[in-house]
């Protein structure tokens, strides 16, 4: 059956127990999924990762290409970083990285199925393990001169990463959810540097990933403009590029996808941003969810949830994006939206 919330990953709290039981008291009936709510060094998203490339020894600075300056959609600059490239004479077939993201996920596990055994999870909803994609890592750290190269040799280690996961994790148990955030900032000509082929790239790793993905574990995707500062890096004009990137998705993955999640900007209730929805060619029973909750804000829900239904006769809800970089006072009351259009879509 499908359930009328989605969360997205991030949650501004300390420990995966907190998240879980927060998440399960207030809006456990309505998910299908629970993250672990990437506490710890994964809050800041993928942050660590940068961590883990300076210290490899086969990756240095590229000093012959600029920094690269991170800024929000309102101009504001937020950081700006060296990118790095592989060392000269590197054997890329040798390269591995210790992504993290299978350790992480196991230790949650391990939580997530005692709290359940204790009854403090809902029997029937699976364990949510979110995973970047080759793609953001690359664009937002390496140098455009060693993005191919970085996108083969980062597969093979999240590939790796990904089976330890499912060797560990129950299927029945377990979603993988792809955050796919720099390729949609791509789409928006973001960075100084793209290949003209970025789309058919884009969707055969997109591809790829999800079909590496038994078919009895739960596959999503996560399309996201960014929060760093809990702000966009681009502010959307409308869905078409999101619709053209669902489509692109959908297409090139061959195993069943179990849903789909795009944002929604706080001030866009207008049939502007939402008409292109109609473009959708989605299969039938994927769970789409939009990202329409936004924290202090009921009659703005209320609103937006009204503007997507004269496009689209099934939907569910979610934020933007997650939570990690939110105010931490802001997660009672999202989950107080949450329920109250939970609620109100159920009946």
């Amino acid at each position: 059956m499908k359930k009328p919330v989605h969360l997205v990953g991030s949650v501004a709290m300390d420990t995966c127990e907190e998240v879980f039981e927060r998440l399960s008291e207030s809006v456990g009936p309505y998910i299908s999924r629970i993250p672990d709510g990437e506490t710890g060094k994964r809050s800041r998203w993928i942050a660590f990762q940068r961590e883990i490339l300076i210290e490899h020894p086969d990756i240095e600075v590229d000093p012959t290409v600029p920094e690269l300056e991170i800024r929000e959609w309102n101009g504001r600059l937020l950081r700006a970083m060296p990118l790095l490239r592989f060392k000269g004479g590197t054997d890329l077939e040798s390269v591995r990285f210790d992504t993290g993201y299978d350790t992480a996920a196991l230790d949650s596990y391990g939580v997530f199925r005692t709290m359940r055994s204790n009854g403090r999870i809902p029997q029937g909803i699976r364990f949510q393990v979110c995973l970047p994609t080759p793609i953001s890592t690359a664009y937002m750290y390496m140098s455009h001169k060693a993005h191919q190269d970085f996108i083969d040799v980062y597969e093979r280690s999240l590939r790796a990463a990904l089976v330890r996961i499912l060797d560990g994790i129950p299927h029945e148990d377990l979603a993988i959810q792809y955050d796919v955030c720099q390729e949609v900032l791509i789409f928006e000509k973001y960075f100084p540097d793209r290949p003209d082929d970025y789309k058919e790239q884009i969707f055969d790793l997109l591809g790829r990933l999800g079909d590496a993905v038994p078919e009895d574990v739960q596959l999503g995707y996560h399309l996201c403009y960014g929060s760093p500062a809990d702000e966009h890096l681009v502010m959307p004009r409308d869905t078409e590029i999101l619709v053209e990137m669902l489509n692109g998705i959908n297409a090139s993955v061959t195993r069943k996808i179990g849903f789909l999640h795009i944002p929604v900007p706080r001030d866009r209730a207008d049939d502007g941003y939402f008409q292109p929805l109609r473009g959708l060619e989605l299969d039938a029973d994927i769970e789409l969810y939009l990202g329409l909750i936004h924290h202090d804000d009921e009659a703005g829900d209320a609103a937006r949830i009204d503007a997507a239904r004269k496009y689209l006769d099934d939907f569910g809800i979610s934020t933007e994006c997650g939570w990690g970089r939110t105010d931490p006072a802001r997660v009672p009351g999202l989950l107080e939206s949450h329920l109250k259009q939970a609620r109100l879509i159920s009946d």
